[in-house]
């Protein structure tokens, strides 16, 4: 059993902390919206008020935050982790941050502490069944130590030294969008030319782009897209990785078509739908989220 802290309870880091606790570790969690880590508490995770009280006797704090500012702050803080982690504890950072911050925040934190990176390739099913893949960037021996957290959660894979996890997050992340974007270019045509949506979403399915078709298209026909994965945050992926290649003389041309997309639908109001919501809007298809559940539901 290890001692743990994860802290950030969105859509993915609630299903990471839960697959932990029920891994048998000793967790902790904190938020900072604290209700939304109610559903981990009930089910045996302490809670902690502030990063530095969930920080304090652990041996692994892990971060699943949305932004490099949300983990320079919740880390570097004067509440922050860095302030309560013991010396010998491991920071992991699973956070969709690039490997500039990972690096920049490795070089601010005390003796001590040691970081990988860990980000994830998968959502909220994934993580919720233990499915995630997990790439990992740090030293062999704090990979191995890592080793069965990771497990818990999916399949990991040690892709080289620090910064190489969030370098394999971005190479990975830079192919979701086009896919999406191929996929509402598609119906569009479609449209244009007359065809019955079903049909080509039958035929979709038996194409190259059939496992998002499939994945997707309930949401599709639908038009409720309910988030997996927001289009805010694909946005915020998307810019990191077109200024990461931006920053090394690379010109990924699709992704910078993708980013404006996804920036598109975003100022539409997209933005809090599942990312899959940027095929509705380049095919001019309705979009919305679910609807709150009413009172007499609750």
């Amino acid at each position: 059993m290890t001692k743990l802290a994860v802290c950030g309870m969105g859509l993915l880091g609630r299903p990471v902390a839960i697959r932990l606790l029920e891994a048998g570790h000793d967790v902790t969690v904190w938020n900072r919206t604290p209700a939304r880590a109610d559903p981990v508490v009930e089910l045996g995770a302490a809670r902690a008020g502030t990063p530095v009280d969930a920080a304090r006797g652990v041996e692994v704090a892990i971060t699943v935050l949305s932004t490099p500012q949300a983990v320079e702050q919740v880390v570097l803080a004067s509440d922050g982790l860095a302030e309560g982690l013991p010396e010998g504890s491991l920071l992991v950072e699973m956070s969709t941050v690039g490997p500039d911050a990972v690096r920049d925040l490795a070089g601010r934190l005390p003796s001590g502490i040691e970081l990988v990176d860990a980000p994830v390739l998968g959502s909220v099913r994934e993580a919720t069944e233990g499915r995630l893949k997990v790439f990992a960037g740090g030293s062999d021996e704090a990979y191995a130590s890592l080793l069965p957290l990771f497990e818990a959660l999916g399949s990991p894979r040690h892709v080289g030294p620090l910064g190489s996890g969030a370098a394999m997050k971005l190479v990975v992340n830079s192919t979701l969008g086009p896919v999406m974007a191929a996929v509402g270019e598609a119906l569009s045509l479609g449209q244009a030319l007359g065809l019955d949506r079903e049909a080509v979403l039958d035929m979709l399915e038996g194409a190259v782009v059939g496992p998002t078709v499939k994945s997707k298209r309930e949401r599709i026909e639908s038009g409720v897209y309910e988030p997996n994965f927001r289009l805010e945050t694909a946005l915020k992926d998307s810019n990191l990785l077109t200024h990461a290649a931006e920053a090394r003389g690379v010109r990924l041309r699709l992704a910078e078509t993708v980013r404006d997309l996804l920036a598109e639908a975003d100022g539409a109001g997209l933005s809090r739908m599942d990312y899959s919501a940027l095929i509705a809007h380049i095919a001019a298809l309705p979009a919305s989220l679910p609807e709150p559940p009413s009172e007499s539901g609750r």
